[in-house]
Formats: structure tokens, C-alpha cells, sequence
């Protein structure tokens, strides 16, 4: 399993690159793996303003439909469009092209209140 190091991750499966005040989030790769083929990604509005922990969009595979939640409060700045066309990118490169939002954060100190990489793996193992 996948779990890049410089990455930030929640409990609910949610990864996030935090570049200054924009968070790029998207599933991790133990979760595209439970989700078996995703097939739909419903993607969040630019300019929806969200608080940490809330659903803002969802992820239907073969198997079921998960909600995604936003990791840290913001406002959704830019989507994945081509999660509307090819939504099996989140299972072939789930860090990368298969990212799902960004989010414009004010406060990027709950950044650390995330698990890291090896807090993250131990979740996934137990």
C-alpha cells in the first residue's frame, strides 16, 4: 500500500498536500482499494464554503457510494474536471492525477492536528 510520507491523512481516508494556504485533497490509495472500480465522482462547487469534517462530495465505485470530507475548513478554489470523464483516475494514480479538489485555507494550523504517514499506516494495519 501507497502512504507517501510528505502527505497528511484523516481517519476517514482523506489525503492532503498542503502547498502555503491551498489544500489539495483526494482518497488514499487504501481506500480506492476497499472502493474497488470507481465509476462516478461527484466533485464539490468552486467557491462552496466548508468546515472541517463535512461531506462534500461522493465516490461511487462497482462496490458502494462514500462520502468525502474536507479535511480542513475552507473555500473549495478548483476541481478535478477530469474526474467527470475518467473518474478511474482516482484508482490508477490516487496522489496524483486522481486528486479530487483544492481548498483555499484561512487557518492551516488543523494541518497538524491530521495523522501523519506512519499514524496513518498504523490505522490502515490495524
Amino acid at each position: 500500500m501507497n502512504i507517501p510520507e510528505e502527505l497528511r491523512y484523516t481517519a476517514e481516508h482523506e489525503w492532503v498536500r498542503l502547498t502555503g494556504t491551498v489544500a489539495r485533497v483526494g482518497i488514499t490509495d487504501f481506500a480506492q482499494d476497499s472502493l474497488g472500480d470507481v465509476v462516478f465522482v461527484q466533485l464539490p462547487d468552486v467557491g462552496l464554503d466548508a468546515v472541517a469534517g463535512a461531506s462534500v462530495s461522493e465516490i461511487e465505485s462497482t462496490k458502494s457510494v462514500s462520502d468525502v470530507y474536507v479535511p480542513l475548513s475552507g473555500v473549495v478554489s478548483a476541481v478535478n474536471d477530469a474526474l467527470t470523464e475518467q473518474p478511474e483516475l482516482v484508482n490508477q494514480d490516487p496522489y496524483g492525477e486522481g486528486w479530487m479538489f483544492e481548498m483555499q485555507v484561512g487557518d492551516t494550523s488543523g494541518v497538524d492536528a491530521l495523522l501523519d504517514a506512519a499514524a496513518y499506516r498504523a490505522l490502515t494495519e490495524s
